[in-house]
């Protein structure tokens, strides 16, 4: 089983950047893609971001493509979400996931099978 502890949330206004930061622990030897997903209040979860093992596969949601960078540095088992140019509508908790299913990314949450607690991004305007 993997552990995953998001950091980094907070509020920001609108135009503004942050930094989320997930770091695995337990049995991160079998982990293939990570990713970031976020619910808003009312809202489904929805998928943001995802990267594969090696880092060479990133593969973003639309409206945040452009804005946000997911990255990871796998001697330091963390995967990070730089989140650049932030608007209100970027507001929700943000959880990292980690997978072992096979496929070098992956974009459906039902793959990932271990989640962090979250972390709250609030963006005013």
């Amino acid at each position: 089983q993997v552990q995953l502890v998001e950091s980094g949330g907070g509020l920001v206004q609108a135009g503004g950047s942050l930094r989320l930061s997930c770091a695995a622990s337990g049995r991160t030897f079998n982990v293939n893609a990570m990713g970031w997903f976020r619910q808003a209040p009312g809202k489904e979860r929805e998928f943001v971001a995802t990267i594969s093992r090696n880092g060479g596969n990133t593969y973003y949601l639309g409206s945040v493509k452009g804005r946000f960078t997911i990255s990871r540095d796998n001697a330091k088992n963390t995967v990070y979400l730089q989140m650049n140019s932030l608007n209100p509508e970027d507001t929700a908790v943000y959880y990292c996931a980690a997978s072992t299913a096979p496929g070098v990314i992956v974009m459906i949450d039902i793959l990932y099978n271990s989640w962090g607690q979250g972390t709250q991004v609030t963006v005013s305007s």
